[in-house]
């Protein structure tokens, strides 16, 4: 069976050879015969009963369109006298619409003399009668769009089960019209407009205009909704009712088609008074047969046979060229929704398989955070910059190291060159032996120049731990998407988390920054090395400011040009301020180095921890604590998974019906062409 359902061009071949073998007996129908009795019905029966079933279970509602003749007309275009004539009862007559829902009409040929009639609505079945088919349609129609003179988009299916009456189901849509009477609203014409063309408009659909012979084509207002979706014509069939009553000028009307009817046109005359179906089916033969106008007309676009046979082909040819697409679209349909419930959480029933989902959701978060975090790997979001975290991490030490540089060179270019070493020894002498460096002063500039840059790393941290907050919760979001009821644990615990990680490292900082305010060391060789390459110029730099005929500026490596004038008024303190100087900056180079390295392996550090241990453990402790709710709060599936579940079951349950539905036809078609 499966074979068969996916074999769409062997089903479309073998759908096709069924239906074309039109029994050549039955081309011309006598007058007052039903309108078409034969061996088509046999084989059209179980495809039109597969698209019925499919439309009562509702399959369009999954997007799925099925091949469907459409009935539309202008009010009063006679309509209804048409699909009496076909069906062979009485629908609903009086002024203005008597259609105020989709009427869908299935007509089934049955051998037995007893007619059987029935309506389908709101979920029940009536019975009826062909004495009170109309009355019945009228109460249904009340209770579907109620009392008023309104229109629903609700559809009233109508069964016709009768010998003789051709194997088509049509849909009737109300007539349109553009003034509301009393008790109508203003936008009836909108309304039904809406309905029209929602039915129209697809491919599958084949739309029977029934125009009246006594107006002009081009101006109906069926024409034109019709013309809209159907530009070429190749899906609409025209059907010319009251050729009797404007005989004049039809033949030309409907040879010349000037509104482009694809399907071509089809003139029928209207049972009138008390006629009986037999009556009005031999009236109209002797019209188009004995009238000096209409019997011009070629007999193959006159009569309601010639209509009911023209219809049954159509529907043939629509249905062999759909169902092979709608079975595809229906398998199509299952196996995407089949896997959008697969993707659903599973319904937890217990708190070991709560606490099982929830650990499974800690170990999927943290392996997304190791990859981003860690080994910078960004597959799972290869468009989102943001949470490329190792690259943006580095970007932002870069940034801070730049900073820490920045407030030092900006400090420096406040003052002229030496000014602020020469105040600090002023201030540090003593009575002591000259030439010797105070520690004192040198430890003075030092905690000076550290208090300028001490704001900056506890910015710094505060800055990265918010930025690691913006991608903590999102990953954890992901990762816990499909259990609502914990997510706000776990937002909660993962701002807790980052507060006290915040916390932690501004107290790691702020001892940084005593412990670099309390003394001067470092056993990197560079210091040593620095220092002597910038004292190299202190004896040319002694030189200058001692004779006063010198010039006034020298270049020192890695201060560019100075001016050195000024420093002449300073000549004893003058070479203690240059050793202070070279000395500080050979050294404050050490130290925004170890601030920039020392953070570096601080965050790495506090990532690890993060990710590997402290992360899951202030989860389970929110979880677990009072405001937490315990992982039972998992058992409460959310409203809108809730919703989905049950709707992708419903359309489960409706697609496997339609695809059985449809399988079993198909095995016919393939036995029968066997």
């Amino acid at each position: 069976m499966g074979a068969l359902i996916n074999g769409s061009d062997f089903a479309s071949e073998e759908i096709t050879k069924s239906l074309v073998e039109v029994d050549h007996d039955q081309q011309e129908p006598l007058a007052i015969q039903a309108p078409i009795v034969s061996s088509y019905n046999e084989r059209i029966r179980p495809l039109l009963d597969c698209v019925d079933r499919l439309r009562s279970l509702k399959v369009m509602q999954e997007g799925i369109q099925l091949p469907t003749i459409v009935v539309v007309g202008d009010q009063s275009s006679g309509k209804s006298s048409v699909l009496e004539s076909l069906a062979g009862i009485s629908l609903p007559r009086g002024q203005g619409i008597c259609t105020r829902v989709p009427l869908v009409m299935r007509l089934q040929s049955h051998p037995s003399p007893q007619p059987e009639l029935s309506l389908e609505f709101n979920g029940r079945v009536v019975s009826t009668d062909e004495e009170h088919i109309a009355e019945a349609i009228s109460v249904a129609t009340d209770e579907i769009a109620g009392r008023s003179k309104g229109i629903s988009n609700v559809p009233l299916t109508l069964t016709v089960k009768k010998d003789g009456v051709p194997d088509l189901t049509m849909v009737d849509l109300p007539g349109i019209t553009r003034v509301p009477v009393h008790g109508q609203p203003e936008d009836i014409y909108e309304q039904i407009s809406a309905i029209i063309m929602e039915y129209i408009k697809p491919e599958e659909s084949i739309i029977l205009n029934v125009l009246s012979a006594s107006v002009d084509f081009s101006t109906c207002e069926s024409i034109r909704m019709s013309q809209k979706v159907d530009k070429t014509g190749e899906r609409t069939l025209a059907v010319v009712t009251k050729a009797d009553k404007a005989p004049e000028g039809l033949m030309e009307k409907v040879t010349a088609d000037d509104v482009n009817i694809g399907l071509g046109y089809v003139c029928v005359r209207n049972r009138i008074g008390d006629e009986s179906y037999e009556e009005a089916r031999a009236e109209e033969a002797m019209l188009f047969q004995t009238h000096p106008l209409l019997s011009k007309i070629n007999k193959s676009i006159v009569g309601i046979p010639v209509l009911a046979q023209k219809l049954v082909q159509i529907q043939a040819t629509i249905i062999s060229k759909c169902l092979p697409d709608i079975v595809r679209k229906i398998n199509d349909k299952l196996a995407a929704s089949v896997a959008e419930l697969n993707k659903l959480p599973q319904k937890l029933n217990s708190v070991p398989e709560a606490v099982t989902a929830f650990m499974r959701i800690i170990s999927s978060a943290k392996e997304s955070l190791r990859k981003i975090l860690v080994r910078g790997e960004f597959d799972e979001y290869p468009d989102e910059k943001e949470m490329h975290c190792t690259a943006r991490l580095a970007t932002m030490l870069s940034e801070y190291s730049d900073e820490l540089q920045s407030i030092s060179i900006k400090s420096e270019q406040k003052q002229n060159f030496l000014e602020e070493e020469i105040s600090i020894l002023e201030e540090a002498k003593g009575i002591s032996l000259p030439n010797f460096l105070p520690r004192a002063a040198f430890l003075a500039l030092l905690q000076k120049r550290v208090k300028a840059i001490s704001a900056t790393p506890a910015e710094f941290v505060n800055k990265f731990w918010e930025y690691l907050q913006g991608v903590l919760v999102p990953v954890l979001m992901k990762h816990s998407d499909n259990y609502p009821p914990l997510q706000s644990s776990i937002r909660r615990a993962t701002q807790n988390l980052v507060s006290k990680k915040t916390e932690q490292s501004v107290d790691w900082v702020l001892q940084i920054i005593d412990m670099e305010k309390l003394t001067d060391y470092t056993c990197d060789p560079e210091y040593s090395a620095t220092c002597h390459k910038l004292m190299a110029r202190q004896d040319t730099f002694m030189e200058l400011i001692n004779d006063h005929w010198k010039p006034t500026s020298m270049e020192i490596d890695g201060f560019g040009v100075v001016e050195i004038g000024h420093l002449r008024n300073h000549v004893l303190v003058a070479r203690q301020a240059f050793d202070l100087k070279m000395r500080m900056t050979a050294y404050w180079k050490i130290v925004l180095r170890r601030l920039v390295d020392c953070m570096a392996l601080h965050l790495l550090f506090s990532i690890q921890n993060l990710v590997n241990k402290d992360m899951e453990a202030e989860m389970v402790n929110d979880l677990m604590g009072p405001y937490g709710g315990g992982v039972e709060r998992m058992l409460e599936e959310s409203p809108s998974v809730a919703d989905r579940r049950c709707r992708l079951n419903r359309s489960i349950k409706l697609l496997r019906e339609s695809k059985e539905t449809v399988a079993g036809i198909m095995d016919g078609i393939a036995a029968y062409g066997d």
